[in-house]
């Protein structure tokens, strides 16, 4: 029997299984909706920073921006627009190509 089952089997604690209080959150309650306002927070270089040591002074590689998806998530909605919005970039940065490409052919 392992540690948190006999802990579980003790009368005294047996309440603490059936208390929604200690159970765990589910992923999707656990982070905040940010809508379309917001979501250039995840990508703008304004709020990405770099860290290298952690809060004990212990060395670390990770940005503020991992900090961001850890805690906040775009709306359903938002995320499909955001799809969307980068489809139609990478159309556009297309169309430009081939517009450059036609011009300098006539000149």
């Amino acid at each position: 029997m392992s540690a948190q089952e006999e802990i579980l089997s003790d009368g005294r604690f047996s309440c603490v299984a059936r208390d929604p209080r200690f159970w765990e959150m589910p992923e999707k309650e656990r982070k905040v909706k940010i809508d379309k306002r917001f979501r250039a927070m995840f990508h703008d270089k304004k709020f990405k920073l770099r860290y290298t040591v952690d809060k004990r002074g212990r060395p670390v590689n990770y940005t503020s921006t991992e900090n961001l998806r850890k805690f906040y998530a775009l709306s359903e909605s938002d995320s499909d627009l955001s799809e969307g919005d980068s489809k139609e970039v990478t159309v556009k940065k297309k169309k430009k190509k081939k517009a450059k490409g036609k011009g300098e052919g006539d000149s």
